[in-house]
């Protein structure tokens, strides 16, 4: 992994996993997962989160060298989630000195996840609270459900960072070489997503802090243009769509729905639209169609009537679009069915169940196999859609 510097008094100790296939066992992560710990070296020293399991050893091995023979006063613990706590005990047994700092939540929960005794080793801290090290202060701002009960984010005011938790994370290993908005997205709306207003409420709380970096729990540090990857950040978690245009998602058993689907795409790119992305949601990745349902302002779903209802992959995307609370976009529908097609109406019923939605008033209807009659219809489709 390359070298990642923060300063002469915070150091890097997290370390990357490129073995991992799955993330949270659902999320493909082809360039691995980094997982980010800190170590502010002062008159006393803290050491910002732990790491997953899986990293422990190499983990402990930095958190060595960096210290240098000194012993770790404090264990901030951000988040519960195993992927960043996951080696508290491992710490805490090693260094049985070193006191763990959290809110009452967490400390609520350490017992959950881990059966080493605490009496006496525990310092709680709520809203406001600081904590010096010497030169270096934190600051302690809690920011529940961004996205466990039990999150706070950490402000350290000499250098002005700020210690982000998942916030500003993004899938990948440090090591990979690939552009951060992407992968940001896909793993702030497959992960955060749900959670909009509690987010909004933590940008809140940092708009008042002077923060010159951001050091989260996964990906890399955000030194510079910090205004671009909050404005991100703001839009993602108020739902608004981040670009003009259409997401065309569908579910096709033989081939003959896809083929609409294409069609469709096409007629809407000779409409205008400024954007078309197709996803086949029995083939493509399913975080990427709920990231890219939630990028463009414009939804077509086409689907195959199954057993009376949806053709499970769609079944299935529209499930974790409603779990991520979509809303504040365009719908329009498409079906297919041989002798009683029921997808418009399944589909519909489930998205009438989300807020802020508009679907539109045309509605596709394709027995078996794309008829003229029908591309006329698609037009009508692209033409509200699009209006």
């Amino acid at each position: 992994m390359k070298d990642v510097i923060i300063s002469d008094s915070v150091k890097y100790i997290g370390v990357d996993d490129t073995t991992i296939d799955l993330f949270e066992s659902q999320y493909h992560v082809p360039n691995g997962v980094s997982y980010n710990s800190y170590v502010i070296l002062d008159e006393k020293t803290a050491v910002m989160d732990t790491v997953d399991p899986r990293g422990t050893q190499e983990w402990l091995k930095n958190l060595e060298c960096e210290l240098n023979g000194r012993t770790p006063d404090y264990l901030i613990v951000s988040h519960l989630e195993p992927d960043h706590a996951g080696s508290i005990q491992a710490l805490a047994e090693k260094y049985p000195q070193m006191k763990l700092v959290s809110n009452v939540k967490a400390l609520k929960m350490l017992p959950q996840f881990f059966d080493f005794d605490l009496t006496g080793r525990t310092v709680e801290v709520k809203e406001g609270d600081t904590l010096s090290l010497g030169s270096h202060t934190l600051h302690f701002v809690m920011a529940p459900m961004v996205h466990w009960p039990e999150v706070m984010v950490e402000y350290e005011s000499t250098e002005k960072i700020l210690f982000s938790a998942d916030g500003f994370g993004k899938f990948g290993a440090l090591s990979a070489e690939e552009d951060w908005l992407c992968e940001a997205r896909r793993y702030f709306i497959n992960i955060v997503g749900k959670y909009g207003a509690q987010v909004q409420a933590l940008l809140k709380k940092a708009a008042g802090l002077d923060i010159s970096m951001i050091c989260p729990l996964h990906g890399p540090i955000l030194k510079e243009n910090l205004g671009y990857y909050i404005e991100k950040y703001d839009i993602w978690s108020s739902y608004r769509p981040e670009d003009e245009g259409v997401l065309v998602a569908y579910a096709s058993i033989h081939g003959n729905t896809a083929k609409a689907a294409k069609k469709m795409a096409e007629i809407l790119e000779e409409a205008g639209a400024p954007k078309v992305v197709l996803k086949d949601l029995a083939r493509d990745d399913m975080a990427e169609a709920v990231e890219d349902a939630f990028r463009y302002s414009k939804l077509v779903l086409c689907c195959a009537t199954y057993d009376g209802g949806l053709f499970p992959c769609m079944e299935d995307f529209l499930a974790h679009l409603r779990a991520k609370n979509y809303q504040k976009r365009t719908v329009g529908l498409m079906e297919n069915g041989s002798w009683a097609p029921t997808a418009a109406k399944c589909m519909k019923g489930i998205l009438d169940g989300m807020k802020d939605l508009t679907i539109c008033d045309q509605t596709v209807t394709i027995l078996s196999t794309m008829k003229e009659k029908n591309l006329e219809e698609m037009k009508g489709l692209a033409s509200e859609l699009l209006a």
